[in-house]
């Protein structure tokens, strides 16, 4: 899973599709929630870009995608958001929003 920030952002908004992963290192269900993704990201190499963005160093994305929650997850096609969760889900939640986005 690639870092997002703002020198990069554009990269994941101009992707087909992409998940974007609102985080912080002090945040407990960020790191119960970063397996799943970090998997997600694996099974979806090459179909779907994920970004990992650590609130605490990208505030200005944290701002601009009104971030008041963490983890939060935007699922993004084509720079457009088709689905957001917050909080930890299922993987099989998460796994049905990307193919559902991926149709």
């Amino acid at each position: 899973m690639n870092a997002a920030t703002s020198a990069n952002i554009n990269d994941f908004l101009q992707a087909d599709y992409a998940v974007l992963d609102f985080w912080a290192t002090w945040c407990g269900p960020c790191r119960m929630l970063s397996p799943t993704v970090e998997a997600l990201a694996e099974k979806y190499e090459g179909k779907v870009l994920f970004g990992s963005i650590n609130v605490d160093e990208e505030e200005a994305l944290a701002v601009r995608f009104g971030i008041s929650v963490i983890p939060t997850l935007f699922f993004l096609k084509k720079g457009e958001i088709v689905q957001k969760t917050v909080g930890v889900r299922p993987a099989q939640e998460l796994e049905k929003i990307i193919e559902d986005m991926t149709k």
